[in-house]
Formats: C-alpha cells, structure tokens, sequence
C-alpha cells in the first residue's frame, strides 16, 4: 500500500517537468527548396539571406558535391551528359560534377521568429528529372589530394521536397533532436 502512493507522489511531482518539455518555448525548422535567388525571396521576402544562402550552397556543391575524373564518368553516375561541368576545388584540383540546379534555405525558428543564422545546401537533379542533395555523412568520391576514385558512386540522398513552394516547418519538442544552426 505505502509503496503504490509512494509511486503515486512521484509520478505527480515529474508531471510539471514533462509538461514543460512538450510546450512553451517550441523551436523549428523551416527548410525550402529553391531554384533560384527570386524564387527563395517570393517565399520568404529576405534577399540577403536568400542570397547567402545561394553562394554558401554554391560552395558546397564544389567542395561536398558529387566529383567525377572524367565527364564520361559524370554522366554514367547518373546525370546528363550537358549537365555535367569542369570545375575547381578550393585547392585548384580539376574535375567534373553536375552543375547545381537548386538550393536549400534551412533557418531555425523560436516561437515562430526566425533566429539568427541560416544554412544553405546544394541541390542536383540527376538524369530522371529526381532531386538529389550531398548525403551530409559522408563523402563524394574525394580521395584527397586532386585523386578521384573512378567508378565511385558519390553519396547523395534523395529529395522529397517540391522546389520554389511554401516551406516546410519541423517542430523540435520533448525527445526530439534540436539542432543549431
């Protein structure tokens, strides 16, 4: 008997802290994918941010995006052979990948107001017309040192996000994941 009201107290005493947890001060995400500069600004009605964005996400499609020796090889990893350019890493390396096609615009959001700071990633479209986006945990066919693996597959992740629509907002709340940007 004394041990069920003891268990009793307890559960009521922990029921404010699991309250608190799920309400109040809730954090989001809004995350959209765009085609252009114009695009994200009709959505969001922040030029600099989209334009931020746009050149940080064009910086990772050189550095994180799929990397191929050759074009040949670029368009056998599944991308259109008049999609597939010559670019440069920051360490002046040559080599070819898909030209970028798209961007995301991620900016986390407390109690519906966007925070500071924002995070733009690359998008690409392979031969089927599919969105695709640089797999975050892993690398692109980059052996370091100008050295590129032929035949590699680069790691990318498919894109379930319609581009140039209205964002799409995840809520943080009581044991979900909060991220910083």
């Amino acid at each position: 008997m004394k041990r069920s009201r003891t268990a009793v107290l307890l559960l009521m005493g922990a029921m404010p802290l699991a309250l608190t947890a799920c309400s109040g001060d809730e954090e989001a995400t809004r995350e959209g994918l765009y085609t252009s500069v114009d695009a994200c600004v009709a959505q969001t009605q922040d030029r600099v941010t989209c334009e931020q964005a746009a050149n940080k996400a064009k910086q990772d499609a050189t550095e994180k995006g799929p990397r191929y020796a050759t074009r040949e090889e670029c368009a056998a990893g599944g991308y259109d052979w008049d999609r597939c350019e010559e670019r440069r890493d920051s360490s002046g390396h040559s080599f070819f990948g898909p030209m970028m096609t798209g961007f995301f615009l991620s900016q986390m959001l407390r109690n519906g107001s966007p925070m500071a700071g924002f995070t733009g990633s690359p998008a690409f479209r392979d031969a089927n017309g599919q969105w695709k986006r640089p797999d975050p945990g892993s690398s692109s066919g980059y052996a370091g040192a100008g050295v590129y693996r032929s035949g590699a597959s680069p790691a990318m992740v498919p894109v379930t996000s319609a581009p140039d629509r209205a964002v799409t907002v995840s809520r943080g709340g009581f044991g979900g994941a909060r991220g910083g940007s």
